[in-house]
């Protein structure tokens, strides 16, 4: 046999003789325990994953729920807005019609009456007038005995449509 043959053997049974004291020792027990621990502590935190991601996906569906809802409540508010601006827009209308008839009714009453007041201005002057030129004319033609009758005569009429 020769040193490399040797060499070879004494290689192999120091491997075996380091083999034989890793186990004796518990190394694959360790490494075991060791690799067990590291996938329970990966299985922990992929369940803590998917817990997040479940309470993520709770929480997101919530706010979508809520999102709508508020949608749905801001598309009733902005119809129930248009509903009483339409409203009071008729509202307006109509009131700004009735001021319009208001006035329009009361602008021909004022007119009405000042149309009146003045026929009775032309009236009255005209019986001034009338009135004028007929004393003037009796003046003229009756003397003070026909002024004394007239008088008398006009004092009883008077009297008499009085009673």
């Amino acid at each position: 046999m020769d040193a490399t043959m040797w060499a070879q053997i004494w290689s192999q049974v120091a491997l075996v003789l380091f083999l034989a004291l890793v186990i004796y020792l518990g190394a694959p027990k360790m490494i075991g325990k060791s690799l067990d621990d590291r996938a329970a502590k990966i299985k922990a935190e992929l369940d803590a994953a998917k817990t997040l991601r479940e309470e993520a996906e709770s929480l997101l569906a919530e706010y979508q729920k809520k999102r709508k809802e508020a949608e749905a409540e801001a598309e009733e508010i902005l119809a129930a807005a248009k509903r009483e601006a339409s409203t009071m827009a008729a509202d307006a209308k109509v009131k700004t019609e009735e001021y319009v008839a208001r006035r329009t009714a009361l602008s021909e009453q004022k007119i009405k009456a000042a149309e009146t007041d003045a026929v009775n201005a032309v009236r009255a002057a005209a019986v001034d007038l009338a009135v004028a030129a007929a004393e003037k004319l009796i003046a003229a033609k009756v003397d003070a005995k026909a002024d004394a009758a007239l008088f008398a005569n006009s004092v009883s009429e008077v009297k008499t449509r009085l009673n």
